[in-house]
């Protein structure tokens, strides 16, 4: 039995859903998301509240039913508050710059890095070295995050590279070097 799936998702009067043919389309103040769900769980919407509920007894379906209330409660929170994740560049001479819809990065590779933002993502850049990105989709917005990341991922002995702003970099110790 989930616990998680188990849980009603609380809906302010801000948020407008709707459900028909497995397509849930939920409408807030930041924007409108829309994803087709497994066939397997139904959504029952309770005044305030959205059930998820599988629809037969069956193991996959009871599987289901955690993963689609966790992918339900985050199109709500997007859509009502957005979500955001901090990157932050370790190195000296490694900066980024927003250039439009792009970013560019100086990571100490001969060239310069440009990463095209890609639509329902909004990017800043404080310092050179801090890059926060906002969107409503936390799927994409994530997905965007680790690619950026994979750019230049931090190194474990002087920590240079680009990290989670609430990532910690355990760092190993270097040569020893006995004469």
């Amino acid at each position: 039995m989930s616990r998680v799936g188990n849980k009603p998702i609380l809906l302010n009067e801000n948020i407008n859903i709707s459900y028909k043919d497995n397509v849930i389309t939920v409408k807030g103040p930041k924007g409108v998301l829309t994803r087709k769900l497994h066939p397997d769980v139904d959504l029952e919407k309770q005044d305030k509240f959205i059930v998820v509920k599988p629809i037969s007894d069956i193991r996959k379906a009871r599987t289901l039913q955690g993963l689609i209330r966790s992918l339900v409660a985050n199109m709500v929170a997007g859509v009502d508050t957005g979500f955001e994740r901090v990157l932050e560049i370790n190195g000296i001479g490694y900066r980024a710059s927003l250039e439009g819809k792009t970013i560019v990065f100086n990571l100490g590779y001969s060239h310069p890095v440009n990463f095209e933002i890609p639509d329902g993502i909004s990017a800043s850049i404080e310092k050179n070295n801090i890059v926060k990105l906002s969107g409503i989709d936390k799927e994409k917005l994530g997905q965007v995050a680790a690619s950026i990341r994979r750019l230049r991922p931090p190194e474990p002995y002087k920590g240079k590279g680009i990290k989670y702003a609430e990532e910690y970099i355990r760092k190993k110790a270097g040569k020893t070097g006995t004469k």
